[in-house]
């Protein structure tokens, strides 16, 4: 790898770049506000700019950024009777998941992402929630990182495995990033495993970091001035749009 293919953006043009670092604010803004959602919506919004091949792998490392950050923030409330099971769920579903995403076609993902977000936006969420015994809460892990191999942003999914038995917000947030950290870090280890290469993406994912974290920032500065309810009105129909607007480029695509 030599030194102009790392400060190379991966071919992407400033304007792209600039979008992309942008997507990663807002997308760490809306986590900050409303708790859940900032890393859906900077998925679909990569979903128009990165190929598919790369964009879940680079997702995870941004996200991974994101959410490491805010478990180290919150360590001191961090429960690991209910952190550990579900990492240990994670783990086996990373080490199937080698073998799944191996013989999937890339091809589909940004559909695939698309319909996901849809159904996160207006299909029924589980009522699931912790139940106090540890197969369940690695059941969550488990199942919840086979979906994030494919979809990526399954960050609601958790939040709904999760929130149901947590009632402590501090307890949820430290459990909650932890969790996503331990499923976006072996995200990123399987797709090395299958040949991926963040090299080329390093300089555009860091700035994309550096980026999530000063949203944050301004996401926790604005948290009692949001009016929660409209927003998140405003923030799914936003989705829906963008979610829309890749199936119809796909469709386009597949059509000529």
């Amino acid at each position: 790898m030599t030194a102009d293919a790392l400060f190379s953006w991966a071919g992407l043009g400033i304007a792209e770049v600039l979008i992309l670092c942008l997507a990663a604010w807002a997308g760490s803004f809306l986590t900050a506000a409303l708790g859940v959602g900032g890393g859906a919506f900077l998925l679909i919004v990569m979903a128009e700019y990165v190929p598919p091949l790369a964009l879940i792998p680079l997702h995870g490392l941004v996200q991974l950024g994101s959410n490491a950050n805010r478990a180290w923030l919150t360590r001191r409330h961090l429960r690991t009777d209910i952190a550990w099971p579900f990492i240990l769920g994670t783990g086996v579903a990373a080490m199937l998941s080698v073998w799944f995403l191996g013989r999937m076609e890339v091809d589909w993902i940004p559909l695939l992402v698309a319909g996901f977000i849809l159904w996160l936006c207006w299909g029924p969420m589980p009522q699931l929630g912790l139940v106090g015994t540890p197969a369940a809460t690695a059941t969550g892990g488990f199942l919840t990182t086979l979906c994030t191999m494919v979809f990526g942003a399954t960050g609601p999914l958790v939040s709904a495995w999760l929130g149901r038995g947590i009632g402590d917000r501090w307890v949820y947030t430290a459990c909650f990033s932890s969790c996503m950290s331990a499923q976006h870090l072996v995200k990123i280890v399987v797709f090395m495993v299958l040949g991926f290469s963040f090299w080329p993406w390093l300089m555009l994912g860091l700035a994309m970091i550096l980026a999530g974290y000063l949203g944050t920032l301004a996401g926790l500065k604005m948290l009692d001035h949001l009016p929660e309810a409209l927003f998140r009105k405003l923030f799914r129909w936003l989705l829906t749009a963008l979610a829309l607007r890749v199936i119809w480029q796909q469709l386009s695509v597949s059509a000529a």
